[in-house]
């Protein structure tokens, strides 16, 4: 196992085991099934481990397995506070003391802010006191390291970074998400100020492995590098030296004994430009189903309106790449859920965004397009009624 140093110069392995896929058994987790595989992972050098409130599950499964080993001290335990159940500065204590319990530990190593998509997430936990919360549990030593996880665009990340002095942050990156949600310009920012990134969804959930067009398979399988597909999106990730964590969901032995063995081969500066080269025609593969030939640049934004229009077309189409029901989830996430609203209706056809797309892509006619398939009927609903609740008024203390 390969180790990157976090802020303060202590080594994680640079596989870390995301505990949100556990086999689930009777209604549960196969808690067998998942210390066989957590302990396998730990005797091939892997310290990390992530879970989260909201995990059914998960953090209880974890505490149990740790305790039981006798291994607690030996790892890394990273897990969230669920900022959008957070309504007042009581609330807080009420989550991180469950959390403890759960976890079966005095003390959480990483601790991050779950899910924030918008900079007013983290505004509104200011408005509780979240900041003297912080710095009383880390002065007493029960948060080591604080963080935040990120689904959301480019610029809200880039001010959640630069607001606070974080010890690390976490944030969805791989070969196809390079130029979108914090991206590969969020992640060189944080490498700047010396903050060290967890990655989650290395190989998006799967699909950069079992969603491959036959076009994107039939060249890995043919490329002399002899990689699997999960090989290829790891080893380009570990080939970045700003990232210093790729989580995975592994949920078998046979994935964790994978996993670790390309976490003990791989390292930063690796790839040629024939491996490049090889990425850059599975991404065209895949593209070749999309339905508007954005390439994230962003040369269109601001839009003038506020429409995210990046972000509106990676949705769209992820409609069409990987499914109808993913791609509109997607923009229930980090398009839907901004507090102020980037939708494409928004659009008052000035075109100014038209003028500057290297693309020449009709984005007028494309957004109108984009937005009926995105937001039925159902999802309109579904959409207002979660803005409401993530955007409430914290409670008075």
């Amino acid at each position: 196992m390969k180790y990157r140093k976090d802020r303060y110069g202590k080594e994680l392995s640079i596989l870390g085991f995301g505990c949100m896929r556990f086999t689930r058994k009777g209604g549960g987790i196969d808690l067998e099934k998942a210390e066989k595989e957590i302990l396998a992972a730990f005797q091939a050098g892997v310290n990390y481990f992530d879970t989260a409130y909201i995990y059914p599950g998960s953090e209880a499964a974890v505490g149990e397995i740790l305790e039981r080993n006798g291994i607690r001290d030996k790892v890394c335990i990273a897990t969230k506070l669920p900022q959008y159940l957070i309504g007042s500065n009581a609330s807080l204590d009420r989550y991180f003391k469950e959390e403890l319990a759960r976890l079966r530990t005095t003390y959480i190593d990483y601790y991050l802010m779950h899910h924030l998509t918008d900079v007013a997430m983290w505004e509104k936990l200011k408005a509780v006191g979240v900041l003297g919360w912080i710095e009383e549990k880390k002065k007493a030593g029960i948060i080591r390291n604080i963080g935040f996880s990120y689904h959301g665009n480019t610029d809200n990340f880039l001010k959640i970074l630069n607001d606070y002095d974080w010890d690390f942050c976490q944030i969805q990156y791989n070969y196809l998400d390079e130029v979108t949600q914090a991206g590969a310009e969020g992640l060189r920012a944080a490498c700047e100020k010396g903050i060290p990134v967890v990655i989650m969804e290395p190989l998006r959930g799967g699909k950069l492995v079992n969603m491959l067009p036959e076009k994107a398979r039939k060249a890995i399988h043919d490329n002399s590098r002899g990689w699997t597909p999960a090989e290829w999106g790891f080893r380009w990730l570990y080939n970045q030296e700003a990232v210093t964590v790729v989580l995975s969901g592994m949920n078998s032995l046979e994935m964790v004994q994978e996993n670790c063995r390309i976490a003990s081969e791989a390292g930063a500066g690796e790839f040629t430009e024939a491996d490049f080269a090889l990425l850059e025609e599975v991404k065209q593969s895949i593209r070749e189903k999309e339905k508007v030939g954005c390439t994230g640049c962003r040369y269109c934004m601001p839009c003038p309106k506020g429409v995210d229009i990046p972000g509106i077309f990676r949705c769209y189409n992820a409609m069409y790449i990987e499914s109808k029901s993913q791609g509109r989830a997607q923009f229930i996430q980090t398009a839907g859920l901004t507090k102020e609203p980037c939708f494409a209706t928004q659009c008052v056809g000035c075109g100014k965004c038209e003028k500057h797309c290297p693309q020449n892509i009709p984005i007028r006619e494309k957004l109108k397009e984009a937005d009926r398939a995105l937001r039925p009927l159902p999802y309109k609903i579904a959409i207002s009624v979660a803005r409401k609740f993530m955007f409430r008024k914290p409670a008075k203390s």
